[in-house]
């Protein structure tokens, strides 16, 4: 990741504008403040994306705007194409009027920058309208920068960026939850049990509606997981699958639409 940063500091001169992409579900734990300290002065735009994953009773893209930050929560669909270019216009308005001024029909670049597996570059291409930027479903897809043209805009894509220190482990847990870790190097059967006694207290509902029950111990509810979903050993159940479908379900959406992070949440990290 101290890659990745240098890359970053090293192109930033190149860039007008900064889009920082978070994860609507937890976006005071995907947010990595060195990230910001980075930008300096340049404008910047907060992305809540997944969107569509997260709590809607929560709107985290409104408490930004209201701290007086430019931010936007969004998906990875067509119908968010147009608002996201417009906020992304609406940040760089400045250099894009004084661009018209000197009569330079130059074009505005963007950094896209976040951590892993917040979408960037499935972004980028919704934007450009192709398939230009790598993607995956799991963290440290992208390796090195890329630029994609998009319209009046050039995006640069650049590999994600862990936060400096992991101090407080709820965020961590949530980053692992929502795939931002990489799943090899986690122990799976504590971030399962983890996400499963973290939803039996916020959404028991999913729990209900998923699995059939939201009692018991996390290890019961594992039990019950396996169960429903006929996970079965010829000694008992087969944890390891039960374990991968609960994180699977939770990122895929299967569990409902689900948020991790709360105001006091935001204002630690420095957001609002």
């Amino acid at each position: 990741m101290a890659k990745a940063m240098r890359m970053m500091e090293e192109n930033l001169k190149l860039c007008d504008a900064v889009v920082f992409v978070l994860d609507a579900r937890c976006p005071a734990a995907s947010y990595n403040p060195r990230l910001r300290a980075l930008a300096g002065q340049k404008p910047v735009l907060f992305v809540l994306n997944k969107s569509d994953l997260a709590d809607g009773r929560r709107d985290d893209a409104a408490l930004l705007r209201t701290a007086g930050r430019a931010a936007i929560a969004v998906s990875a669909t067509p119908a968010f194409v147009r608002p996201l270019k417009s906020a992304m216009a609406e940040v760089a308005a400045e250099r894009i009027a004084r661009n018209r001024a000197k009569g330079i029909a130059g074009r505005v670049r963007f950094m896209i920058a976040g951590i892993p597996n917040t979408g960037k570059s499935t972004l980028i291409n919704l934007l450009a309208g192709s398939r230009k930027a790598q993607v995956g479903d799991k963290a440290g897809v992208t390796r090195a920068k890329q630029w994609v043209a998009c319209g009046d805009f050039d995006l640069l894509d650049t590999p994600g960026t862990m936060p400096p220190a992991c101090e407080r482990q709820d965020l961590a847990a949530r980053l692992a939850f929502v795939g931002s870790l990489n799943d090899e190097i986690l122990a799976l059967d504590e971030i399962a049990l983890l996400l499963l006694e973290t939803l039996q207290k916020s959404y028991p509902m999913s729990l209900v509606l998923r699995y059939g029950t939201a009692e018991g111990t996390p290890l019961e509810l594992l039990d019950a997981v396996c169960k429903k979903r006929g996970f079965l050993t010829r000694g008992g159940y087969d944890y390891e699958r039960g374990e991968r479908a609960v994180l699977d379900d939770l990122r895929r959406g299967k569990l409902g639409r689900i948020s991790f992070d709360s105001d006091e949440d935001l204002r630690a990290v420095g957001l609002i």
